[in-house]
C-alpha cells in the first residue's frame, strides 16, 4: 500500500476526520489506498501558530497535549481520491478546480471551508489532495517514515 508521511498534529486531523485534504508541493497521479503515516520528528515552533488545530485533535480525539499524540507510526487508512491545484483570487477566493486535467472549469469549483484551510499550506499553486474513506486504526502500527508517497509493507488490518 503507497503511504505518506504526516507531521502531527495534521496526521491525527486526517485519522479522526476532521481534515479531509492534504496539501503539498507537488501533485500525484495515483489514486488509490494510502496509509497515513505520523512523523517520528516534532515540527520546529509550531505550539503557538497551530493553537487552534492544537485544541481541534484535543476535541475530537481526547487527547490532554501534543506530546500525546502518536509518533512514528501508521495511524489510518484512506483512499486518495484526487487532486488538485489551489487557487487564491480576489474575486473567488481560496478555491480548487476539480478538473481531471489542468483546464480551469468555473463549474467545478469547490470552496475550501475556514476550518479546513486552517489544516494546510494553502498558497496559489499548491496541491490539494483528497482523501475519503478514512478508517483510525484501532492501534498504531509502527513504521519508518521517508519522504513522499512510499510503499508500505504492513497489514492494517
Amino acid at each position: 500500500m503507497k503511504a505518506i508521511t504526516i507531521w502531527q498534529p495534521w496526521a491525527s486531523l486526517i485519522a479522526c476526520g476532521a481534515k479531509k485534504y492534504e496539501t503539498r508541493s507537488w501533485p500525484t497521479k495515483y489514486r488509490g489506498p494510502i496509509a497515513i503515516h505520523a512523523a517520528a520528528q516534532k515540527p520546529s515552533s509550531i505550539r503557538e501558530t497551530i493553537r487552534y488545530i492544537i485544541d481541534k485533535v484535543r476535541a475530537e480525539l481526547g487527547i490532554i497535549e501534543l506530546d500525546d499524540l502518536p509518533r512514528g507510526c501508521i495511524i489510518a487508512t484512506a483512499e486518495l481520491i484526487g487532486c488538485y491545484r489551489v487557487y487564491d483570487t480576489l474575486d473567488n477566493g481560496l478555491h480548487i478546480v476539480k478538473c481531471p486535467n489542468t483546464a480551469y472549469d468555473f463549474d467545478k469549483v469547490e470552496y475550501i471551508p475556514r476550518q479546513e484551510q486552517s489544516f494546510g499550506d494553502w498558497g496559489e499553486g499548491r496541491f490539494a489532495w483528497e482523501l475519503a474513506n478514512v478508517k483510525m486504526l484501532p492501534e498504531p502500527i509502527p513504521a519508518k517514515g521517508q519522504q513522499g508517497l512510499w510503499n508500505w509493507e504492513g497489514d492494517s488490518e
